[in-house]
This record gives C-alpha cells, structure tokens and sequence, in this order.
C-alpha cells in the first residue's frame, strides 16, 4: 500500500466533508476520540451564546426563555436515533455511573425474585464497582455480583440472574459483543439487560429497540463529540416505564416539581429518571454537537470505521519493526467495534513518545496501546502519518527515553 491509494480512498470518502465541522488542532493526529471526542465548531459558538446571553443576559428567566427545563428531553431525543430506540425512551441526564445506580436498582426491583447480577470480568470497572456498592448498600440477600469470562455468558444464565450487565464493546480489546443474540437468550431465562453503550453509541449502529433491549447507558463525550464532563444518557424501553419505580427520587424527577409537593409523585415514563438540575452549559454543549450527526448514515460510519481500521492493520504488517505490537482487538472487523487495541511491552512507553510527535492515541493496563477511529473527522492520511510515526518511533528506539515511562494521573 502506497500513499497514492491513500489519497484516493479520502477522495472516495462519502464523510470527508465532515471534518470540517470539526475545529482539529494543527500537527496533531488523533486518534484517542473513543476517549473524548473532538471538538465541533457549532458547540464553540453555542457555549459563548449560552454563557454571555442565556446567562449573563437573560438570567434566570432561560429556563423558560431558552427551554433549559427541556434540554434533558430534547437530547436525549437526538441521541435516540443513534442508537435505534424509538421516541419517548432516552433521556440526558446524570453520568453512566448514576445511571447505572438507577437502572440496575429498577430491574432488580422489577425481578425482585432473583438477586444475582450477570456481568463479565473485563467489563468498564465503574460497572462493577457500581454493582459491588449496591450490593454494599441492600446486602447479598438482595444484590450480588457474578463475574464470568465473555465467553461463559450464555452458560451462566441461571435462575438466580435478576440482570445481565454487559458494554457492547469492551474498552480494552474492542470486542464486540452480539446484542441481539444475548439479550434474546438472557429474556428466554427470566433475565432483564442493561447494555453500555459507552464505546458503541455514534461508532457503529446501534439497535436498541430491534433487539428488545430492557434498558442501556451511555456518555456523551467520546464519539458523540459532547466534551469533557458531558452528561451521560439511558434507555428505558417503553413497556417498562410504567412499572419501573427508580430510587434517586430528586426534584427533577418529580411529575410536577413546582407543585413543590411534599410527597414525591414521579413522572409516569422516561423523565422519571432525571434527579438533579440539568447541567446547563455542558447539555447544551452536547445538544449543539448532536447537530453534526443529523444528516449522517450510521451505516456509512461503520464501513468507513472498518475501512479506517483495516488501512491501519494492513500498514503496521507492512512493517517488520512493528511485529512485536500483538493485536488484540478480533482480526474480523465486524466482530470489533472502532478501536483496535496493540500489546507490547512498552505501550506505554510508546504512547507517550507517539503524542509528542502529534499522535495521540492512549494506553490501558497493563500493556495495551489503544487506537480509536472516530470517521467524522478521521481520515486515511491521518492513519498513514500515524504508522509512519510509529514506525519512526520503534525504529530510532525513542520510546526507550526514559522521559517516557514517567508515571501520569490520567493514561
């Protein structure tokens, strides 16, 4: 593969023109977007107009001037399309934490006979350790947690499974797990499911309402370009909302929260699930950014999240230097989500030098390099200066230096 091919397959992108909503620092690649996403420019100019005119100017009054009071609502009906669920059943609010506290507390209530917690041992930590505190918090009596390897999933779908927890596509490896086929298997057994969306939501369709979903979680800051802090968002399908009773009963939840009634009445559908106020300036920024996705194809981000990943796969084996990097991610693309995971040794040694050089990709521990192709404004020029780096890195032994082994807070 040379860099001719590469220039005809951006000019052969049917994304391309997308980049340029986007405000991308010069010299830089990145690749890390399934962390955090890239900046939209609509979002700089609605935060300033949020900022100086709905606050500085027109005060308290924005909460009705400006709608903030539906800015939950409004959101999350523009994620919903993303993510294949109908109207009336996603909602902006909180973070995947919170939410997960909400909905694993409503599905357990909801199969009150079974206690038992189905998840797998290399799901997001913050999923476990949340169900590790519920169980903390009602005892096991009430709520315990069972951590199986993804591929005893099935198996271990037993009677006293209440809920199955799973992320759609791991965090480390990029694995992709088979919505429609476990969610049907875990309600064949009894079992309700919550799905993370976390590094699936805007990366690949997603189909939330096809495959029967029960309930899913997701964030705003990695591929829906919301910026750090977003808020996070959850799916309740409709047959549940009415007989689900969440336990964070905040104000905002409140059917009619100006009544300032003593008693708590909550909504008797998806608003039920907001607790406290709205984040304002950060839902706004996301719902400005939402506006990037509306004319987009999510099949066409799928095959171009392929095309960007086997570009990548194809350059690193062209490059005896860089055979000890191991992929860990699955060699078929439709099993992956859009990240390919490397190990070696000194990933981390590794990144670092690659950020220094303008590519920004991460590492997760112990020994992973990761790499995130977000297709709105990643091109295959940048997946070709990315390799080149690398290459230039492992071959002059930069890495080595030992300014890159030094410990940071955030990897």
């Amino acid at each position: 593969m040379n860099f001719d091919e590469i220039i005809t397959l951006d000019k052969a992108d049917l994304l391309a023109k997308k980049r340029l909503e986007f405000d991308l620092p010069a010299n830089t690649i990145y690749l890390d977007g399934n962390s955090l996403g890239a900046l939209p420019k609509v979002v700089k100019s609605r935060v300033a107009e949020v900022v100086s005119q709905q606050w500085g100017n027109d005060l308290i009054k924005s909460w009705n001037s400006h709608s903030w009071i539906d800015l939950p609502i409004k959101v999350g009906e523009k994620i919903a399309p993303i993510i294949g669920a109908g109207q009336g059943q996603v909602i902006c609010c909180d973070s995947i934490s919170v939410n997960l506290f909400k909905l694993l507390c409503s599905a357990l209530k909801l199969n009150s006979e079974r206690t038992v917690v189905l998840s797998t041992k290399d799901n997001f930590p913050t999923d476990l350790y949340m169900v590790q505190g519920l169980s903390d918090l009602l005892g096991p009596d009430l709520c315990q947690l069972q951590m199986v390897k993804e591929q005893d999933i099935q198996q271990s779908l037993t009677e006293s499974v209440a809920v199955l927890l799973l992320t759609q596509v791991n965090f480390r490896t990029g694995r992709l797990l088979d919505m429609a086929k476990l969610t049907q298997l875990a309600h064949d057994k009894g079992v309700l499911v919550i799905w993370d969306l976390a590094h699936s939501a805007g990366a690949l369709p997603v189909e939330l309402d096809k495959c029967e979903v029960d309930f899913a979680v997701g964030c705003g800051y990695k591929y829906l370009n919301g910026g750090p802090g977003s808020p996070a968002f959850l799916y309740v399908a409709k047959r549940h909302q009415q007989a689900v009773k969440q336990p964070l009963s905040g104000w905002m939840g409140h059917a009619k929260p100006f009544a300032f009634d003593a008693q708590y009445h909550p909504f008797p559908n998806i608003n039920q699930f907001q607790c406290g106020t709205p984040s304002v300036i950060s839902m706004s920024a996301l719902d400005a950014a939402l506006d990037v996705w509306q004319d987009v194809d999510m099949l066409q981000i799928r095959n171009k999240s392929e095309a960007l990943a086997a570009v990548f796969i194809k350059l690193i084996n062209l490059n005896t230097c860089l055979h000890e990097l191991i992929l860990c991610s699955p060699d078929i693309a439709h099993q992956r989500g859009s990240q390919l995971a490397f190990s070696h040794d000194a990933a981390f040694s590794i990144c670092q030098a690659l950020i220094e050089k303008g590519v920004i990709a991460d590492f997760r521990a112990p020994n992973i390099l990761r790499f995130g192709f977000t297709p709105l404004y990643t091109s295959f020029e940048d997946i070709w200066k990315a390799v080149t780096t690398l290459v230039d890195i492992v071959k002059s032994d930069l890495y080595k230096n030992p300014r890159f082994n030094i410990a940071l807070k955030v990897t």
